[in-house]
């Protein structure tokens, strides 16, 4: 729990007290309805943990100004989703500059082994060019990958030259079809990163085509 702002002179005796009731309210309101009704992206309430603990190390100082009811409580949960999300920002570019540094080795990648079918994966559509599967790490209901069965060169966007003309629209039309048999067809984005810069982690080039929920403007 995070207070915020105080104007007004205030009672430490009385403020307490009133903490104290809150949360024994919030917390009778728990144990009735259960922890699952608050188990969710915006309100995890298994880890919070919140007790009049929280509060033993509180002080208020005589010059403190604000009411109890203009206090403004921060739900711990979004400090830690905060942090969370800059350390997957920090990990997701860290692992795209280690790619690029070997991206024109000519190394194999993981698609390779997929292809192969060295590694399973759950396919979504294939033809003789084109590989569609489900990502493993989805950022959207629907997140399935796109991508030419012969690399040729194209391990980025960034390399594509009039020769591959052709498997490129492949690639998008497949996308197309993808999304029908998702389901998604009246509303989906289809991705492709280009280089450290845009944290691509693998150097085959690859569509991300994403759906099953209102996509934002600007993608970020």
């Amino acid at each position: 729990m995070i207070i915020e702002g105080v104007k007004a002179p205030l009672n430490f005796g009385g403020f307490r007290r009133q903490v104290s009731n809150f949360i024994t309210t919030v917390g009778q309101n728990i144990n009735r309805v259960g922890p699952e009704t608050f188990d969710g992206p915006d309100y995890t309430v298994r880890n919070c943990a919140v007790t009049t603990r929280a509060f033993s190390n509180v002080r208020v100082s005589p010059r403190a100004t604000s009411s109890f009811n203009s206090i403004k409580f921060l739900h711990p949960n979004h400090s830690r989703r905060s942090l969370f999300c800059t350390n997957a920002t920090h990990d997701e570019e860290a692992s795209a500059k280690a790619a690029a540094a070997s991206a024109d080795s000519g190394a194999p990648t993981i698609f390779d082994k997929i292809i192969t079918k060295e590694i399973p994966s759950s396919i979504v559509y294939e033809d003789e060019k084109v590989l569609a599967f489900r990502d493993i790490n989805p950022q959207a209901p629907v997140h399935v990958l796109v991508i030419p069965k012969a690399r040729d060169g194209l391990t980025h966007l960034g390399k594509a030259e009039a020769r591959h003309g052709e498997v490129l629209g492949q690639l998008l039309y497949a996308a197309r079809i993808v999304a029908e048999r998702e389901g998604i067809l009246d509303g989906f984005r289809v991705v492709i990163n280009n280089g450290p810069g845009a944290c691509q982690s693998v150097y085959h080039l690859h569509l991300h085509v994403l759906g099953g929920r209102q996509m934002k403007w600007p993608p970020g």
